[in-house]
């Protein structure tokens, strides 16, 4: 069970709370601090799966442990973001909101034994979100290429929605009576 993959999404897991406190305190220079937190917990994500799959490394704990630190990680990126005024509450309700719904989604599909995987749309969903908040994070250190930031963020949300879509609609059965 604790092998280098599932330590590695551990890991990432305990960065989340530091990477809350060091965006939320007034600490010299803790766009650049947060966003190495950030970077370092998502290379944390490529490279444990990777590892556990290369290695044969693939545990259960590893399997429901690895999209919830995910989530915890990117909804806590982007509720820090709105916080700081940095991201409209509105569209970080939205790319929460989505991750609530497709997990209850994959819970009622592992519960009648039919496990939804991820496709490579969520994968650029993420992607996007990674992107967006990176930029995000270096907010008003950026001047007047913030405008990156918002127009990735709208990025990451038409991504956000359109792979919720498609999750939802590629898995309609599950949510239908007779399953």
């Amino acid at each position: 069970m604790w092998n280098l993959p599932n330590s590695l999404t551990v890991f990432r897991i305990g960065l989340v709370p530091i990477l809350v406190v060091v965006l939320l305190t007034e600490i010299p220079d803790r766009e650049y601090w947060g966003l190495g937190i950030f970077l370092v917990a998502t290379f944390t994500d490529f490279f444990d799966g990777l590892i556990a799959r290369r290695t044969g490394a693939v545990t259960v704990m590893g399997t429901l442990l690895d999209p919830i630190a995910d989530k915890l990680l990117i909804c806590a990126a982007f509720i820090s973001l709105v916080e700081l005024d940095l991201a409209p509450s509105w569209m970080v309700t939205v790319i929460v909101g989505r991750e609530f719904a497709v997990t209850a989604l994959r819970m009622i599909a592992l519960e009648r034994g039919l496990p939804i995987a991820a496709n490579n749309l969520g994968k650029v969903k993420m992607v996007t979100q990674v992107v967006a908040v990176s930029i995000l994070i270096l907010g008003r250190k950026l001047g007047s290429w913030m405008i990156l930031g918002h127009v990735s963020l709208w990025i990451a949300l038409i991504f956000t929605v359109v792979s919720m879509v498609v999750y939802f609609w590629q898995n309609r059965f599950v949510l239908s009576e007779g399953s």
